[in-house]
């Protein structure tokens, strides 16, 4: 991903998230241009997991559906263990950021591996700690990536639904 700029919306709710991505689709948003993350817990009665079948994940546990939903549409997907914030679920770019944040993640100040990407992609170590507490209270974050037009969009489509949405972008502040 070259461009440093997005927009961060938090979602209380799965269902939340999964309207929000759904409205970005119907505004004709680029789906490779947005990201998702969220924890799945599971509980003795539900085995959560995922496999890969050709180019789409499968998955199953206590947001089984909602997952499977999403990774039709976003491009990419993992299933991470994250220390101090659990079992994580991303689809979407920032996968490979993370991934590259798992490396790098000693080198920005001891992040965790979701702090690391995230700052890899210009958001401010004092955003990160609030998304990364918003994701260890089991709520949702979508990622939109692009251009600062792109981002701006996104942000006036997220603003309407999101418990909070913020816009993170080197050339806003140039």
């Amino acid at each position: 991903m070259t461009d440093k700029n997005s927009c961060v919306a938090i979602y209380n709710t799965h269902t939340e998230a999964e309207n929000a991505i759904r409205e970005l689709q119907k505004s004709g948003y680029e789906m490779e241009k947005l990201s998702i993350v969220g924890k799945d817990y599971h509980t003795e009665e539900d085995v959560v997991g995922y496999y890969n079948a050709g180019n789409r994940m499968k998955y199953w546990g206590k947001f089984g559906a909602f997952w499977g939903g999403i990774w039709g549409l976003l491009l990419g997907s993992a299933f991470f263990w994250v220390p101090g914030v659990g079992p994580l679920v991303v689809g979407g770019p920032l996968v490979s950021v993370i991934v590259g944040g798992l490396e790098g993640a000693l080198a920005v100040g001891g992040l965790s591996a979701l702090g690391a990407g995230l700052f890899s992609i210009g958001i401010p170590k004092d955003s990160i700690i609030k998304y990364e507490t918003a994701i260890r209270s089991d709520k949702f974050m979508v990622v939109a990536h692009g251009s600062i037009t792109d981002v701006q969009k996104a942000q006036n489509i997220l603003g309407v639904t999101a418990e909070e949405v913020n816009l993170h972008s080197s050339e806003a502040e140039a």
